[in-house]
């Protein structure tokens, strides 16, 4: 059958929905991707030639005062418009919002014109979107079991999981992974990601930490997100510590499979990637995302007792080294962390996610 599915914007509604995407293809569906107008949608969706895509505007819900509201307005329209003429062009079974500021206009003119929607929810706390959303469309996805408590109990949700990139499921030797990335197969690796919007606030504490593991017998991957990385890396040599810096690296699965213990914020899709490869982590949530949701994220990781988590106001350089090191150097508590990681997550959840919109299609 033919699914559309809305999954642009950020990196954290993109992969999941390419995921979900190729597994559809994989059952002979039909998908078409509707994406956001920023330029890293449509530089992801190069390496996929097999879907066919559109653009929709991206719109974000401002306050009921701000001056921003006319042009939301102006844009929300748009975006209905060009649905409504998509769903009536393409006529898909089933429509598929990842949520995120590209998602709302679909379930619209989905409900508009009688096609039954999805609506996943990565994050513990639901985005502005799929609050909407979750009132118009027919099943409701949720990435974490605790997200459940903030939709009505008139709609139906069914816990997925969050579908992971496919290039992350084929796993590879920590000594293969390492050698790839030119480190050392016998010291510790520190994987530091920024997400791909990049967060300066951990980049900036990890180049101050620096001299404080310099003795740690580490190397570390970083992954430093959009800024420049050669005042990181000078750092790193300077400090006599091995590293791997860049902005993006494209073979993910390289990295999780070099790491020992993971720095990160807790955006809800690089946590399901940290879960499906098991691995203890730092998380220090973005302190500016909307309704506090990563916090919320990682406040579940601690419970499982699969993490510890910073707040970026109260890190320090000191309190960050201290915690890596130790970490670093109990095996015991790095792996009953890592067993844990493994068990937030369903380890299904693309199959979850394709099963119930077929269900729902049928």
């Amino acid at each position: 059958m033919k699914i559309a599915i809305a999954c642009g914007g950020s990196g954290g509604h993109l992969f999941p929905g390419l995921a979900v995407a190729k597994a559809l293809s994989e059952r002979n569906h039909e998908v078409l991707l509707l994406i956001s107008e920023k330029e890293i949608d449509s530089i992801a969706l190069q390496a996929h030639p097999e879907f066919f895509f559109e653009k929709l505007p991206l719109i974000s819900l401002p306050s009921a005062l701000s001056p921003a509201l006319i042009q939301f307005l102006r844009f929300s329209w748009k975006g209905l418009a060009k649905c409504s003429r998509m769903l009536g062009r393409y006529q898909p079974r089933v429509v598929l919002s990842m949520g995120g500021g590209t998602s709302a206009a679909l379930i619209v003119a989905a409900k508009v014109a009688g096609i039954p929607s999805c609506v996943h929810e990565s994050n513990s706390i639901p985005g502005r979107a799929n609050r909407l959303g979750s009132k118009l469309a027919s099943h409701v996805l949720l990435g974490f079991a605790e997200c459940r408590a903030h939709f009505s109990p008139r709609v139906e949700c069914t816990v997925t999981g969050i579908p992971i990139r496919t290039t992350l499921t084929r796993r590879i030797s920590r000594v293969q992974a390492l050698a790839d990335l030119r480190l050392d197969p016998l010291r510790k690796t520190l994987l530091v990601i920024g997400g791909s919007q990049g967060a300066s606030g951990i980049n900036q504490l990890l180049f101050n930490a620096a001299p404080l593991l310099r003795n740690a017998r580490l190397q570390i991957i970083h992954l430093i997100g959009k800024q420049d990385d050669r005042p990181l890396a000078a750092n790193y040599s300077q400090e006599d510590i091995p590293a791997y810096v860049t902005v993006f690296h494209h073979h993910m699965e390289q990295a999780f499979s070099s790491a020992d213990l993971v720095i990160s914020r807790a955006g809800a899709s690089t946590l399901s990637e940290i879960s499906y490869f098991g691995l203890a982590s730092i998380l220090i949530p973005y302190p500016f995302a909307r309704d506090n949701h990563q916090e919320g994220n990682a406040a579940i990781f601690v419970r499982a007792t699969a993490a510890e988590m910073l707040l970026e106001p109260d890190a320090t350089p000191v309190i960050l080294a201290k915690l890596i090191v130790n970490l670093l150097n109990d095996e015991y508590r790095r792996q009953r962390m890592a067993q844990h990681a493994r068990k937030v997550f369903p380890r299904d959840s693309t199959q979850r996610v394709v099963s119930t919109i077929e269900k729902i299609g049928k």
